[in-house]
Parts: C-alpha cells; sequence; structure tokens
C-alpha cells in the first residue's frame, strides 16, 4: 500500500509561493500542482485566494509573459499564442490585452525575416512540394494563414 505525502496548508502555501515566485503560473497550473499533492478542493482555493491576495499569481501578467516569452523566443505567431492561452484557461479580456503588447510593426517583420530564412533552408526541387512545407512550418507555428499564403507565393514563385 502506498502512502501518500500529506502538507498542511500552510507548507503548501510556503511551496505554492516559491513555485509561483520561481516563475510566472496560471490558475490552472497552481490547481493542478495542488491536486498532485492530494490537497482537498477548500484547502485548494484557501491557498489559490492567499495566492492572489499577496499577488504571488496574476492571469494578466502570466499571459503578457508567456505571449511575450513564446513570441521572442519559439517565434510564435498570434494564433498560436491565442489557442496555447485558451488550453490554459485564460480569460478572452487577458488574451487581448497580452496579444496587444506585440507591435504589428515587429511582427510583420519578424515574419518576414522568418520566411526568408525558411524558403532559403527548404531543400526541395518540386516547388509545389517546397511551398507546402513552408506553408506547414507557418501554419503550424500559428502565423495567420494569409500572411503565409502570400509570402509562400511571393518567395517561392
Amino acid at each position: 500500500m502506498e502512502s501518500k505525502k500529506t502538507h498542511t496548508v500552510q507548507e503548501a502555501t510556503k511551496k505554492l509561493e516559491h513555485f509561483c515566485a520561481y516563475q510566472e503560473r496560471c490558475h490552472k497550473e497552481v490547481r493542478k500542482k495542488l491536486e498532485a499533492m492530494f490537497m482537498i478542493p477548500e484547502a485548494i482555493d484557501v491557498i489559490i485566494v492567499h495566492l492572489l491576495d499577496h499577488n504571488f499569481l496574476n492571469e494578466e501578467r502570466f499571459a503578457k509573459a508567456f505571449v511575450r516569452g513564446k513570441f521572442n523566443i519559439k517565434h510564435w505567431g498570434r494564433r498560436r499564442l491565442t489557442a496555447e492561452l485558451k488550453q490554459r484557461d485564460i480569460s478572452k479580456f487577458n488574451i487581448n490585452q497580452a496579444l496587444a503588447e506585440i507591435d504589428d510593426h515587429d511582427y510583420l517583420t519578424l515574419f518576414s525575416e522568418l520566411a526568408e530564412n525558411r524558403a532559403n533552408v527548404i531543400k526541395e526541387v518540386n516547388t509545389y512540394k517546397k511551398r507546402k512545407k513552408f506553408i506547414d512550418y507557418f501554419l503550424y507555428r500559428g502565423w495567420e494563414s494569409h500572411l503565409v499564403y502570400e509570402k509562400a507565393y511571393e518567395l517561392i514563385p
């Protein structure tokens, strides 16, 4: 028979404070972590309220940090960012605020740079297959289809 490690509310609160201080977290991650610690629903609610009150947990801040990081490092487009935030149960309002942080000029400039690099990297002789690989690459990363198709026909005639 397995014994489950149990935590008091105070111990769990301290652990979750460190968990949230280390990196921005969303409510869903925190709830999942507490459930993995075998906390009862009432204790989970108490701890989440404490984290919110002491500003360890903030969905708006999480959404902005998430968008900034994934856009700058992984070069995801707006559609992928939106989908990932929705998966984490972030409100539409916070998603829109976070996406508004991306400057349109920077967004299009980055897309153009990535597209030119990608078009040069794809080693395919058949024009249709090369275009398909190009399009699939950018659609998977969440770039808007109208941008992707325009760029594909521009760079791969």
